[in-house]
């Protein structure tokens, strides 16, 4: 039976992983700071803060694959982000990545962001060799992140790394990130511009969970930058339904974007809440229909999953 560490374990994602990996019947050490949620035999959880180096490092050596997802929005931080978080996570990215190199693991993954893309000027999909060029505070701490890896990766004999570029997550439970994309932050209504026919790029738990099995169990020696988000971006009207009928929302209005555009220019709102807030909706680019083009992750699993039929 492999075993696999996960790091940030008792967050929304690294529950839906760790879940996973125990259904697919691998043995899993994970560590949180977080009391233990799981109760399956075959975890051994290791609670403590992940800058905990030295029970860190032995529950490393324990096993062949680590999926590193401490640090991440929605598995550690709050969505409002400080220059600190970026120091916390380049001193424990870089003492993960060298456990993880000595002790010879088969491959290391890391949840990164979409937020190290530079904002897209145009409507081409954006590809893994896109400029990257992060403007949010965490797109750069992210972005650290892979640097940190690839720079590991360079010592390595056999063990791999893997980047996930990952879109905002959402599960019919979770939907923090789907709300942010349709409410007001100022008095809590949910509205779109017009009919709502405008998308946003987001990733399905579950095809994140599917394309980390897809690794760990290809034959072929999967490494490098992926983007793993849903195939399609999710038109905001549907997120708004989706809200209505999941998750009691009685009332969404309609507003006009050329009016919102100007209530922006005109005060001047949002520069600093861009780089500090995870889930700011920049009006700017609420309706440019982004799409994240996740055809090289396709190789590795099938994307399936979306709003209409998630669980």
């Amino acid at each position: 039976m492999s075993k696999v560490f996960v790091t940030g374990a008792a967050g929304v994602i690294g529950t839906a992983v760790v879940e996973m990996l125990l259904q697919k019947g691998y043995s899993v050490v994970a560590t949180d700071s977080k009391p233990n949620p799981f109760t399956n035999p075959d975890i051994v959880y290791i609670q403590c803060d992940i800058t905990a180096k030295d029970r860190v490092i032995s529950g490393i050596k324990e096993c062949e694959y680590l999926v590193h997802l401490a640090c991440s929005v929605d598995n550690d931080f709050q969505p409002y982000l400080s220059g600190e978080e970026e120091r916390i996570t380049a001193s424990v990215d870089k003492y993960i990545y060298k456990a993880a190199v000595e002790a010879n693991l088969k491959c290391v993954m890391m949840l990164s962001t979409y937020q190290v893309y530079a904002q897209p000027r145009n409507r081409e999909p954006v590809r893994e060799t896109f400029p990257e060029k992060p403007y949010s505070i965490y797109g750069k701490l992210k972005y650290s992140s892979e640097r940190a890896l690839e720079n590991a990766m360079k010592k390595a004999d056999d063990t791999r790394g893997v980047i996930m570029r990952v879109c905002p997550v959402y599960s019919k439970r979770f939907v923090d990130n789907l709300r942010s994309r349709v409410q007001d932050p100022k008095d809590g209504s949910v509205f779109v511009y017009g009919y709502g026919d405008y998308g946003y790029s987001f990733t399905c738990i579950h095809n994140l969970t599917d394309f980390i099995y897809g690794v760990l169990s290809s034959t072929k020696n999967i490494s490098g930058v992926y983007n793993v988000c849903d195939s399609k971006p999710t038109a905001a009207k549907d997120i708004a339904e989706f809200l209505k009928e999941e998750h009691g929302v009685t009332v969404v209005q309609s507003r006009n974007y050329s009016s919102d555009m100007v209530k922006t220019q005109l005060t001047v709102f949002g520069s600093k809440a861009m780089r500090t807030e995870y889930r700011y909706l920049d009006p700017a680019t609420a309706c440019s229909n982004i799409n994240y083009d996740n055809t090289r992750a396709q190789q590795v699993s099938t994307f399936r999953w979306k709003l209409s039929n998630t669980k």
